[in-house]
């Protein structure tokens, strides 16, 4: 046996020698079919549109690409991780912007948005558009953007 950590949970997977093993499944099926947890979401497959972004390590990582056995030992967080009740500054901004259209990139966004914050936690618009990778189909980039900076900002105020 080996482990994971998802969202704080050390979650043991059975090795490659067992007929049971999951180390070949991509993350974002194990996350949603092994842990039930949905909040990730499907989008491509290939890694190309972001919907899938969880951290790993606190980096935003493509879920849909990437395997389990690569994340062994690793700290995986995904949007339900991100806070316990949703009071997360970017789950708040996003619900005070209304940023959300359809929903479908909506957590890929914020996780990603959540990574750019914990390393550049003033970032400028070149610095969001730079960061912001996740392809939005509804064109809310201007309200990502918005929410974004309205987050960094409740960010330094609850650290300052």
């Amino acid at each position: 046996m080996t482990t994971v950590t998802i969202n704080g949970e050390i979650i043991e997977i059975a090795d490659n020698n067992n007929p049971n093993h999951n180390n070949d499944k991509p993350l974002l099926w194990f996350i949603r079919e092994n842990m039930e947890l949905t909040g990730t979401k499907f989008g491509c497959g290939v890694g190309m549109c972001g919907a899938c972004t969880v951290h790993v390590d606190g980096y935003p990582t493509r879920s849909c690409i990437t395997p389990v056995n690569s994340v062994l030992g690793k700290s995986i967080t995904t949007i339900e991780g991100l806070s316990e009740n949703n009071n997360h500054p970017l789950q708040q901004a996003w619900i005070e912007h209304q940023v959300p259209q359809c929903g479908y990139c909506q957590s890929g966004q914020i996780m990603t948005a959540a990574a750019l914050l914990a390393q550049n936690p003033t970032p400028s618009d070149d610095d969001i558009n730079n960061a912001m990778t996740v392809i939005c189909r509804c064109g809310t980039h201007q309200r990502i953007r918005k929410g974004i900076k309205a987050a960094a900002e409740k960010l330094i105020i609850s650290e300052g």
